[in-house]
């Protein structure tokens, strides 16, 4: 047997060692087959968190896009000694851009988020068929990837890819996500004010739960995603 774990051999055989008075005859501990015991490995997970963001002229994109970059850094800063990426897809205009490739290095994450394009109309089914996407592709090559799909919006579509209305192309691909059982956060981006509830529709879809943070910051938004982390049932 590989991995013999010795110390819990030795405790499975030590109750028998009356039994066994011909073999200690010879050895000082007598040790069968039946004792044996092996080593259990707990194999790590590795996490990957992906921020798909509304970079649309919304209210507060430098705000929201400061914070997500400072989240980012400070996850990887922390993840040096583990295997957990970070991943950055922004939406705007009319299409979805994966800015940041799951990686887990600063180095390249301080690159990547320099410039982010912002700007434009809000292509949210675009953000999450990328998103779905990217996913689908991490499974396959990384099959021990325990993914965290964390989005930021106010929930509301504008743009379509197909002949779909914004709205319903975003709840379907959203279901797609859901029917993979991806863990997602939504973090509500709409002011309280204006608050139609489309981001916690969209969390419903996603089967995630929505939160509104009461302060956007780096630091919040990275404790949201190390919660997640921890809580692979995604709840609060």
């Amino acid at each position: 047997m590989d991995d013999i774990a010795f110390d819990a051999t030795i405790r499975a055989a030590a109750p028998f060692q009356k039994r066994r008075v011909e073999k200690r005859k010879r050895l000082a501990f007598a040790i069968e087959k039946s004792d044996l015991q092996r080593k259990v490995r707990v194999k790590r997970v590795a996490n990957l968190v992906l921020f798909v963001v509304d970079a649309s002229w919304s209210m507060a994109v430098s705000e929201r896009m400061n914070a997500t970059k400072g989240a980012i850094l400070s996850l990887l800063t922390d993840a040096y000694q583990r295997r957990d990426r970070v991943g950055l897809i922004v939406f705007q205009k009319d299409r979805a851009t994966l800015v940041l490739p799951p990686t887990n290095s600063v180095q390249l994450a301080q690159r990547a988020l320099g410039d982010i394009p912002v700007g434009g109309k809000t292509p949210l089914s675009a953000g999450l068929l990328l998103a779905a996407d990217v996913l689908q592709h991490e499974k396959h090559t990384h099959p021990d990837v325990e993914p965290l799909l964390i989005i930021l919006t106010d929930g509301a579509g504008n743009v379509s890819i197909g002949a779909l209305p914004p709205q319903e192309e975003s709840y379907r691909f959203a279901d797609l996500i859901a029917h993979e059982e991806v863990r997602s956060i939504v973090i509500n981006m709409e002011h309280a004010a204006f608050d139609q509830g489309l981001a916690q529709q969209l969390a419903n879809h996603l089967k995630a739960p929505c939160y509104a943070l009461s302060e956007l910051k780096a630091e919040n938004l990275a404790h949201v995603a190390r919660q997640g982390m921890a809580n692979p049932t995604g709840k609060a």
